[in-house]
């Protein structure tokens, strides 16, 4: 199986461009399939606070034998915790539970508008990072208008945008202004939460080259420069999601696939109007 290729990032760090995901994923559960993650040969793992299962991470990553240096761990900030105060006393839980001195990545999960204090989370992260304790920081479900105001205010880009991708919900709209600011795109839900999978023109492409429909789906994501981070509790869906490192879409294959993206095809919440707290 060829090895996970690098993204680098903004700060002069780099993330594993596929990585291993945890959302849904119960705490007396996650353990066994990040165990399962890490011998299958990822090396980055994606929590969150709001995921409540980074113990259950921790203690995979501590029983994996495998080097600190070695891994990439990403969480993310809770919704509640984005004062500046409260964003620091949170991202110390956080390397607590999962037993670590410091972390790959930290995100702000939402960016809850109307609580409209997302501005002093980034800047308790331009801390964290500044003491050595994060090594890169970035957001997630963010908006281009989040985005300018928190670099406008502290200087610091984000280094990640972690944002809902898949054939069928493209954000091409987003593209340019990510680029521009050398801001990398990680694709959460990259299979659409399934719907995609059932997509025919899919099925099309990947019985074309001898693969699953989500084995050509994170292809996709890959050769469109996205880092990707599939989910799953199974391990022979967790080997394959691995393994799409060995074939390549081609232009025709591009081109159908970018003929499936929906302005209707968003399956989670919108930045704009997401004001959940937890």
């Amino acid at each position: 199986m060829a090895g996970v290729p690098n993204v680098p990032l903004n700060d002069g760090n780099s993330i594993p461009q596929l990585g291993f995901g945890v959302w849904q994923v119960p705490n007396n559960e996650v353990q066994a399939a990040v165990s399962e993650a890490l011998q299958a040969g990822y090396r980055s793992i994606d929590t969150a606070q709001g995921y409540n299962n980074e113990e259950g991470v921790g203690r995979a990553i501590k029983d994996s034998g495998i080097g600190r240096e070695e891994l990439f761990i990403t969480s993310k900030l809770r919704t509640r915790d984005q004062a500046y105060d409260k964003a620091i006393k949170s991202f110390h839980g956080s390397l607590e539970k999962l037993g670590l001195d410091y972390l790959d990545l930290f995100l702000i999960h939402w960016p809850v508008p109307g609580q409209d204090k997302y501005p002093e989370a980034w800047k308790a992260f331009v801390q964290l990072q500044k003491e050595g304790l994060i090594k890169s920081i970035g957001v997630s479900n963010f908006l281009p208008e989040h985005l300018e105001r928190i670099i406008g205010e502290t200087g610091v880009t984000p280094a990640v945008n972690q944002i809902e991708v898949h054939p069928e919900y493209q954000q091409r709209d987003v593209l340019d202004f990510h680029v521009k600011n050398r801001i990398a795109i990680e694709s959460y839900s990259p299979l659409g939460s399934g719907a995609a999978l059932k997509n025919p023109t899919i099925a099309e492409i990947a019985e074309k080259h001898g693969k699953s429909p989500a084995q050509a789906i994170l292809r996709w994501h890959i050769q469109e420069g996205f880092i990707v981070i599939p989910k799953s509790t199974h391990p022979e869906r967790i080997r394959a999601n691995i393994d799409v490192f060995d074939f390549e879409l081609d232009g025709e294959d591009l081109q159908r696939i970018a003929g499936l993206d929906r302005p209707d095809g968003k399956t989670g919440g919108h930045p704009a109007t997401n004001n959940a707290i937890w």
